[in-house]
């Protein structure tokens, strides 16, 4: 009797049933088991939104201490917190991070350092720093502020038309401080002027005082920058460049075009600096560079705009394989090593390029006079002498600009920092940056509304029902 109870078909589908249970409720416990194991997740959105940058996730995996991320706000924001924060810790057991609200424990938050302008504070020890918000942008900087230590100062020079850090135009640098200050770097303009000044009782021109008296770089500049001078240095300044360099400084010349295009002023020739540089392998050429591949049409850029997506082997451009930087009217360089100097290129065009010294009225150029491509557009050097120097030279400075520098499309403010690290020896901070959530907002015209509108009112709700009358008609 129980043997053919058991060959009845409402048992063996009771069976199979039973079965089919117990291996779903395996399977999802197997996943969840995995999936607390191990947290992965897939960020869809276009821009990146949920991903952290490459430079975070090396900063946090590279961690050699605990570090400790807390969090103040209100318990009705911690899930918002967490989408972020969250992230950082998934990478590395030692970060640690802690969610306190201070209206409900001010003692607690006031102990563990609790700022009204700061929503994170990272704790590295007795080191803390605060992020003005809750972005990846300023988390991580505040990341880098508790882990380097010690003043490290960008210097700027002015004085002979370059670009200015205070300068928030399209033609400044202001976007190129804030990167900076967010690698822990300080920031600030210098004029090289006389280390002392002449005797008061003795009368002397001023350009003579100028030229006679000593120059030297300030001994707290970790890296000095020459970005874009539409004057020449004067010899006093060029010997000062050169000591420093040659000292074991870093530093980083950006020359402009020196050729009349359209109705701007050319920059000044800077002969005494330009040959300070080819006398350490890089010599600037008097042209300027034209792309005509077409890569920059893409961006909407003409030929006199390089834009270059391969680069050469160095820790500089190593993050940067397939993102864009474009170097605008930029001069051609040709570098070699010499006795106490290795030189090597950094960014370079395609064969499609030229680099001509003649333009016509109107902008023409003869394609078939000049330099052909490939051609160097940026240098790296290193000086051999009691402490290694090293410099970086650019053919144009306005690849720096704010108007590119700040561009979420092109890779021109990685590039730049990039260099600065390596100046400064900080190459555990070289890869690709966060950057500023991009608002995805969707514009509909009127045309476009009235279609949604019958679409979802009308069109999508009748074919349902039609459907459904469709089955019914078939199965009555």
């Amino acid at each position: 009797m129980a043997a053919k109870w058991l060959k009845t078909r409402q048992t063996k589908y009771g069976a199979y049933i039973t079965v089919y249970t117990l291996v779903v409720l395996a399977i999802l416990a197997g996943v969840n088991f995995l999936a607390n194991r191990y947290d992965q997740s897939y960020d869809a959105t276009k821009n990146k939104q949920y991903s952290l940058s490459d430079q975070t996730i090396k900063i946090v995996k590279g961690l050699k201490s605990d570090v400790r991320m807390i969090y103040f706000g209100e318990s009705g924001s911690f899930p918002n917190a967490r989408d972020l924060l969250d992230r950082y810790s998934s990478l590395s057991t030692r970060l640690h991070v802690q969610y306190i609200d201070p209206n409900k424990k001010p003692t607690l938050a006031k102990a563990a350092g609790f700022r009204s302008d700061s929503p994170v504070v990272v704790e590295n020890g007795p080191r803390q720093e605060g992020a003005k918000s809750l972005t990846e942008e300023e988390v991580t900087g505040a990341l880098i502020r508790a882990l380097k230590s010690g003043e490290r100062n960008v210097c700027f020079m002015t004085g002979a038309g370059e670009h200015s850090i205070d300068d928030q135009d399209r033609d400044g640098f202001s976007v190129l401080k804030a990167l900076l200050e967010r690698d822990n770097y300080k920031s600030r303009e210098v004029s090289l002027k006389p280390a002392a000044a002449p005797d008061a009782g003795k009368k002397v021109e001023i350009g003579q005082a100028a030229a006679a008296a000593p120059v030297e770089v300030p001994k707290d500049c970790t890296v000095l920058v020459s970005g874009g001078p539409t004057a020449d240095y004067p010899a006093p300044v060029v010997a000062a460049l050169k000591s420093y360099v040659e000292d074991g400084g870093r530093a980083m010349f950006m020359f402009d075009n020196v050729l009349r295009i359209g109705r701007s002023e050319p920059a000044a020739p800077n002969d005494e600096l330009a040959t300070l540089l080819a006398s350490w392998g890089v010599t600037v050429d008097k042209d300027l560079v034209l792309d005509l591949g077409g890569l920059g049409q893409i961006f909407g850029f003409g030929p006199e705009i390089p834009v270059v997506l391969q680069y050469e082997s160095h820790p500089i451009t190593q993050p940067l394989t397939r993102i864009p930087t474009a170097f605008p009217l930029s001069r051609s360089l040709d570098i070699k090593s010499e006795s106490k100097t290795s030189v090597s290129k950094l960014v370079a065009t395609s064969e499609d390029s030229l680099a001509t010294s003649e333009i016509g009225p109107g902008g023409a150029v003869d394609p078939k006079k000049g330099k052909k491509g490939p051609l160097t557009l940026m240098a790296v050097g290193t000086y051999s002498g009691t402490k290694q120097g090293r410099f970086v030279v650019t053919g144009t400075s306005l690849w720096a600009v704010n108007s590119l520098a700040g561009s979420r499309q092109l890779g021109d403010r990685d590039l730049f920092v990039n260099a600065i690290n390596w100046l400064a020896s900080d190459e555990d901070l070289i890869s690709i940056r966060p950057k500023t959530p991009e608002d995805q907002q969707l514009n509909l015209g009127g045309q476009r509304l009235a279609m949604l509108f019958w679409l979802s009112i009308f069109i999508f709700p009748l074919t349902v029902v039609a459907f459904g009358l469709a089955t019914w008609w078939k199965r009555r």
